[in-house]
């Protein structure tokens, strides 16, 4: 599938873009997932559907990390277990290009499903770095800042803000949206921009 997909003009392939919130994690400590957002479109031009959830952390979240997305152990109290939660990650990302902003934490909390099959991977921080040169802040917030999406993004997922996994998830798929829009690739395939792809 991923393959095809990279033969796909880019307004047309399905996407999914994925965002995680984590419980933070000290030096030696392995971090774990809180919450997942999804944002999947059929084409990237196409209608939107979301989907989130948080996740039961087998350990305390660090202060640090609550304080920047307001997700604590009591929010947490009755969370389904990640592995529970594979049916729908599977319904909302097979057969997509999966989308993030720098999404390496994404790739490496879905490593805990093997063999999921999601690829390939855009990285729209990348392909921002080279669309909107002489940044000096790459951030997805201040991206969508600097582009106007917020709006539109809050109308997607209202009720959200910036460090919820959904409104994130929904900031990459709408920055992705216009930065092909802008730079006219609607009828472009992905092996057009190879710095911001990735197989994993």
């Amino acid at each position: 599938m991923g393959e095809s997909l990279m033969q796909m003009p880019l307004g047309q392939i399905p996407c999914a873009a994925i965002d995680f919130e984590s419980a933070g994690a000290a030096p030696g400590e392995t971090d774990c997932p809180v919450q997942v957002g999804i944002v999947r479109a059929e084409s990237l031009f196409g209608e939107m559907q979301c989907f989130t959830s948080y996740i039961a952390c087998p350990r305390p979240v660090r202060w640090s990390a609550a304080k920047v997305h307001g997700i604590t152990n009591d929010v947490l109290r009755n969370a389904p277990e990640f592995s529970s939660l594979w049916p729908d990650i599977k319904r909302m990302m097979s057969g997509c290009m999966v989308v993030g902003h720098n999404p390496a934490t994404e790739a490496r909390f879905l490593s805990a499903f093997p063999g999921h099959g999601f690829t390939p991977w855009l990285d729209t921080l990348a392909l921002a770095r080279k669309a909107i040169p002489g940044q000096g802040d790459y951030s997805l917030g201040a991206l969508c800042r600097l582009c106007y999406l917020e709006p539109e993004i809050e109308a997607l997922v209202p009720g959200k803000s910036w460090h919820d996994a959904l409104f994130d998830a929904a900031a990459s798929l709408l920055l992705l949206r216009l930065l092909v829009r802008e730079l006219n690739m609607g009828q472009s395939t992905p092996e057009l921009i190879p710095f911001a792809i990735k197989d994993r």
